[in-house]
């Protein structure tokens, strides 16, 4: 009998002390037949008899939710984890979950209870209610931004959007989760969009200020800037990508007329250049021809290849003030001639370097005489300090001057800039720049692949 006692009291103790609330409920009655501690204490009862007095839909803030609670329980049998918000005691409120199922007892007169138990989740809540706040500032914020906001998973399709970015395609987010590039664009952007989106899950590196061009849904082009970064989850996983678009189609209308502005001021300097040394008439352009070849090949961004040709056009655009006879000179040139003609880089540098343009277009024409073992000019530079722009154009610049007469000497020939560009390979050329140009002459036959221009200024095929 002790022992019996004993283990009562235990039991009673265990059920009065768990961390959450214990409850029979007699449904012939519509009261509470037990109620262990611990919901007596989340609910700020202090007396079991006046908890007993209650039926169930009195706890809740809003009855009628007590009411649907026992009707599906008559009608399940089995309820899991009903949200509800019930009073206190003290006329504040406490956010629990029920889970609660309906018995019949055969000894007990077939009598029906629902036992269940509730479980306090009002931290729960709080931080569902914080973190709702959260993501309804973020939506909003997102959707007032002048960009397009997306975000995709690893495999490349949509799962979040914003409203500027939905505007664009006249679609809800709805109708837009779940769809990638492929369903909106032409098949060959959508690939390099889809290139992007790979690099960054593969690598964890963002690809930052790409500029591209996008067809829109009225089938017009436009101009954008975008950043793309990898996503994680918690356990530092990429998991998708999150991208910004801005549309810079105004904006990059109005620099690129100002920027023509002054390079057609500055190409009109070129054709006075020209007309003024008929020796170096189509010079520019063949050197343009030819650096457009060798990017082509290593592949450069459409932008880039603009940028090498414009370069090429310009490259000795500083030759203007240099005077005639120096330039047309047969023969060896003295020293202080020779300064003077070496004086055109930094001539056409000071003459380009204060236009905004999106490519090294000044700095590629100053160090396009430079040599990666620090014997060019201006400056010596060596190495890593020339940049690639520069190092197409010293290539093109040297393999068309060789081919082409020259008012000291005749043209040397293409054998003879094989040899230079050869020898010169990782010494005073870039190696992989050098090989192109070499590869590209034997592939035709050893015969110039650029067009080029006699002197009457009509169009002529290299042999």
């Amino acid at each position: 009998m002790v022992e019996r006692n004993l283990k009562e009291k235990l039991g009673s103790f265990i059920v009065d002390h768990l961390g959450f609330g214990l409850f029979r409920y007699d449904m012939e009655r519509d009261k509470f037949d037990y109620a262990n501690t611990a919901l007596m204490n989340l609910l700020g009862h202090t007396s079991r008899m006046a908890m007993m007095a209650l039926s169930l839909p009195e706890l809740f803030k809003n009855k009628s939710y007590g009411e649907t609670l026992l009707r599906r329980l008559k009608e399940r049998k089995l309820i899991r984890r009903y949200e509800a918000c019930l009073k206190r005691t003290d006329n504040s409120y406490v956010w629990v979950a029920i889970t609660a199922s309906s018995v019949m007892y055969p000894d007990e007169n077939n009598k029906i209870f629902i036992e269940g138990i509730m479980e306090d989740i009002s931290k729960q809540k709080e931080f569902e209610e914080k973190l709702g706040l959260e993501q309804n500032v973020l939506k909003s914020l997102l959707d007032n931004l002048p960009d397009a906001v997306y975000f995709k998973d690893s495999q490349h399709r949509l799962i979040r959007v914003n409203k500027f970015y939905a505007d664009g395609f006249k679609m809800t987010e709805e109708e837009l989760i779940g769809k990638t590039d492929f369903d909106f664009f032409p098949a060959d952007q959508a690939r390099l969009m889809f290139e992007d989106d790979e690099y960054v899950l593969r690598t964890g590196k963002p690809i930052i200020g790409k500029i591209e061009r996008t067809l829109l849904p009225n089938g017009e082009w436009n101009k954008v800037i975008t950043t793309k970064i990898p996503m994680y989850n918690k356990w530092a996983r990429i998991v998708g990508t999150m991208g910004i678009t801005r549309d810079i189609t105004d904006f990059s209308r109005i620099e690129e007329e100002k920027v023509l502005m002054s390079v057609n001021a500055i190409q009109a300097l070129s054709r006075a250049l020209e007309m003024k040394d008929p020796y170096t008439f189509g010079h520019a352009s063949r050197v343009g021809q030819i650096a457009e070849k060798i990017v082509a090949e290593l592949g450069w961004q459409e932008n880039e290849v603009l940028g090498i040709k414009l370069a090429a056009q310009l490259h000795d655009v500083g030759k203007i003030v240099v005077p005639l006879e120096i330039l047309s000179k047969p023969g060896r040139l003295s020293e202080l001639e020779f300064k003077m003609v070496r004086q055109h880089v930094q001539n056409c540098y000071d003459i380009l370097k204060d236009i905004q343009y999106p490519f090294p277009l000044a700095e590629a024409i100053y160090q396009h005489h430079e040599r990666l073992d620090g014997t060019g000019y201006p400056r010596g530079l060596k190495d890593d300090n020339i940049i690639k722009e520069a190092r197409v154009l010293a290539v093109a610049d040297v393999l068309e001057a060789m081919t082409w007469h020259r008012p000291y000497r005749q043209a040397l020939g293409v054998e003879s800039a094989l040899q230079e560009i050869n020898d010169g390979l990782g010494v005073r050329y870039d190696r992989e720049i050098g090989s192109i140009a070499i590869r590209l002459l034997k592939e035709n036959g050893n015969k110039p692949f650029w067009r080029c221009m006699d002197d009457t200024g009509r169009v002529s095929t290299c042999l």
